[in-house]
């Protein structure tokens, strides 16, 4: 029985989730404070849906 592999998100796919520049999105990568991805050997990038969700739940603030 195979399994289904999850479909890795692309950078656009992801910058438009969020509503976020090209920009912003890499010097926020570069701060060490972007979700995990994945990096291909033709440099472009990938994200698995568990790690941007993950990554949204860590950004999460409770109101006092």
């Amino acid at each position: 029985m195979s399994r289904a592999r999850e479909p890795h998100l692309k950078l656009a796919d992801v910058l438009d989730e969020l509503g976020m520049s090209r920009a912003a999105f890499y010097r926020m990568r570069a701060r060490g404070k972007a979700p995990k991805c994945l990096k291909l050997p033709n440099g472009h990038l990938r994200f698995r849906r568990a790690d941007v969700d993950a990554w949204l739940t860590s950004c999460e603030e409770e109101i006092a």
